[in-house]
């Protein structure tokens, strides 16, 4: 899973140098991984925080941010909980973590926790093929060997709904086909946490 991080990098990395362009403040990474988005942040002014559920990834992602020479605080903590106060993050990030996460609703209304009034999520991730293709069929009948395959993940997840309806405010969201056989639909796109952000939009 480290190794196939830092692959992903390789298609992404033009969303993510446009998506990343602007980052200030307080960020919270959730699922770093073994830190495959360390190197775009190696010129931004921010304090990072890394939420990593996965022990294992904890090694490498060190080593990685020692490599770049940043500073980093990784956290021992899922999506769907996470270890940091109310209104203290400006910016949260998602690169192929929505994907694998148990609850999608509940990590997204733990993002809107965490975010300050007008910080951001920036989102980039695989969804699920259009109803009724070839593609989606394929998402759906593969399933249960990716998910043990992936760590969790689900290839037809319709993440883009999800995020739509979780209370933040979509700005703008790309589409875009990625390299891959399975999970080519991916989304690429950011939103705000506005003064009146329901919190309990996702729990009702």
């Amino acid at each position: 899973m480290a190794r196939l991080g830092h692959k992903a990098d390789r298609y992404l990395a033009t969303h993510k140098s446009k998506l990343f362009a602007d980052l200030s403040g307080t960020v919270v990474e959730i699922g770093p991984g073994a830190g495959a988005n360390l190197r775009h942040f190696v010129d931004k002014k921010i304090r990072w925080i890394g939420v990593e559920p996965n022990r294992y990834m904890y090694r490498p992602l060190r080593e990685e941010a020692r490599r770049l020479g940043l500073r980093i605080e990784v956290l021992l903590g899922a999506a769907e909980e996470l270890p940091i106060k109310a209104a203290s993050i400006d910016y949260a990030i998602s690169t192929l973590v929505l994907c694998s996460v148990v609850d999608q609703r509940r990590a997204l209304s733990e993002i809107l926790r965490v975010l300050q009034p007008g910080g951001k999520i920036i989102f980039i991730e695989h969804v699920a093929a259009q109803p009724g293709t070839w593609l989606r069929r394929l998402q759906a009948a593969v399933k249960p060997l990716w998910r043990r395959m992936g760590d969790g993940c689900h290839p037809d997840r319709d993440t883009r709904a999800v995020i739509e309806r979780s209370g933040l405010t979509v700005v703008g969201v790309e589409e875009f086909a990625a390299p891959l056989p399975v999970v080519r639909p991916h989304i690429a796109g950011y939103a705000i946490k506005t003064h009146n952000a329901n919190l309990s939009s996702l729990n009702g």
